[in-house]
């Protein structure tokens, strides 16, 4: 550029007449043709190129949205009911593409399972709304079950349970060492009353019937749980899945995810942010959960 310049200054210093190119009229009349067609081309072009981003779009929010509700769901445990197979603090991976039972024909050809005793799920509960509660199976349809000293009988047989945590610094409470009776007595203490109300209609003998279509849960920590001793039975259409991994987990208590107020919520937020590193459990990171 600055040779082309030089060039052009020489040639005005030794007074050489330096005169515009006469214009081109095939050229000008060939970019009048084409400069409509080019900016109605440009336009189809915008035009396309968001209507692909819109489609784009479309399809992950509503593959997402499958996802979330028939495939897999996150959530996090803000209580220590399943302690210590599960901390407050873990955050779930959830299976909702499971389990069966409910008599659908995509039954027959999905993969599909009954429910089992021992399986954790993530369920609905019963008597609240927009709450899910985790918890461990333990009753199945048409059980008798009945705990003794501490001990789960289903059937007359003792249950094996190795998953079973109890915390001898929290205060006796006879629901943990006799259910549904104790002294022979129905004992209805800390129970909800709708279920105090009911309860009775499912006692034979000494024994508690587990009706059809409802599941019996209780919490791995048994001395810190609010299961189904104490508010009843779980509908088997409340039953969302079964938690699968750990796919983070974060040092925290219950009182983290009790806050109440926005302001509250973000400051915990952004407590947990800055301090992110420090407060990642990385020992339990991608563990799957039985």
């Amino acid at each position: 550029m600055e040779e082309a310049e030089g060039r052009a200054e020489e040639a005005l210093s030794e007074g050489e007449e330096v005169s515009p190119a006469p214009p081109d009229s095939s050229v000008n009349a060939s970019t009048r043709e084409t400069s409509p067609d080019r900016a109605s081309q440009a336009s189809r072009g915008h035009q396309t190129t968001v209507s692909e981003y819109f489609e784009s779009l479309l399809v992950t929010v509503i593959l997402a949205l499958f996802g979330t509700t028939f495939v897999v769901q996150a959530f996090k445990i803000p209580s220590p009911s399943m302690e210590p197979t599960l901390m407050v603090g873990d955050h779930l991976l959830v299976n909702k593409f499971i389990f069966g039972g409910h008599g659908a024909w995509y039954e027959k050809i999905l993969p599909y399972r009954p429910l089992r005793r021992g399986d954790i799920i993530v369920f609905k509960y019963p008597l609240a709304d927009h709450q899910h509660f985790v918890k461990r199976v333990i009753g199945l349809p048409g059980d008798h079950l009945k705990l003794v000293d501490q001990q789960v009988y289903v059937g007359g047989q003792k249950l094996n349970e190795p998953y079973v945590f109890h915390d001898p610094t929290m205060t006796p409470n006879p629901l943990n060492y006799d259910f549904p009776l104790v002294a022979g007595v129905l004992y209805t203490y800390g129970m909800r009353p709708e279920w105090a109300s009911q309860i009775h209609n499912y006692i034979r003998g000494n024994e508690l019937v587990v009706p059809p279509g409802k599941y019996f849960v209780m919490g791995d920590n048994r001395d810190d749980s609010d299961d189904s001793r104490y508010w009843g039975f779980v509908d088997q259409s409340a039953i969302m899945g079964r938690p699968f991994l750990i796919y983070w987990s974060i040092n925290a208590t219950t009182s983290d995810y009790g806050q109440s107020t926005f302001l509250q919520r973000l400051d915990s937020t952004l407590d947990t942010l800055i301090h992110l590193p420090e407060r990642t459990r990385w020992n339990r990171m991608l563990h799957t959960v039985h």
